[in-house]
């Protein structure tokens, strides 16, 4: 699969800035896996809150980048774009970790394996490296939600 720019991204996912975490799709492998980056930048609102004095990128934020990489590999799986009224969301979040702290500068790397889906649930591994240590690992679950108007 080619990569994903975030013109792309957008069409799949109906976050938005500043809540779109996801830069660029760099691979998909179709059943398997999804491997997305998320440039960290001390421009994100949220750094003048978390911290001032020492600004880390939230662990909540990094599970929420793991959970949009899954839901546009969802959506890949399932072969098209959702509508307006259709999305995937985060569901569960099993064994989190976090090992090193993500800062401004950073190029986060995101990898998510398809462990099994079942009853619409889809249950991923994923995890976040920066320089190729890990910074985070989770397991995540998301399911397909219809909206009603």
């Amino acid at each position: 699969m080619e990569a994903l720019d975030v013109t792309e991204i957008i069409k799949y996912l109906p976050h938005r800035y500043p809540f779109l975490l996801i830069d660029r799709v760099t691979s998909y492998d179709a059943g398997k896996t999804l491997t997305a980056l998320k440039n960290v930048s001390i421009n994100e609102p949220i750094f003048t809150g978390h911290f001032p004095q020492f600004p880390v990128f939230p662990g909540v934020l990094i599970l929420e980048a793991m959970a949009q990489c899954c839901a546009v590999f969802a959506f890949r799986e399932l072969g098209g774009y959702p509508s307006e009224e259709t999305l995937y969301l985060l569901v569960g979040i099993d064994e989190a970790r976090f090992k090193k702290q993500v800062v401004p500068g950073d190029q986060m790397q995101l990898d998510v394996v398809l462990q099994k889906t079942r009853r619409g649930i889809w249950r991923f591994n994923a995890t976040a490296h920066v320089d190729d240590k890990l910074c985070a690992s989770a397991q995540i679950l998301i399911a397909k939600n219809e909206i009603e108007r």
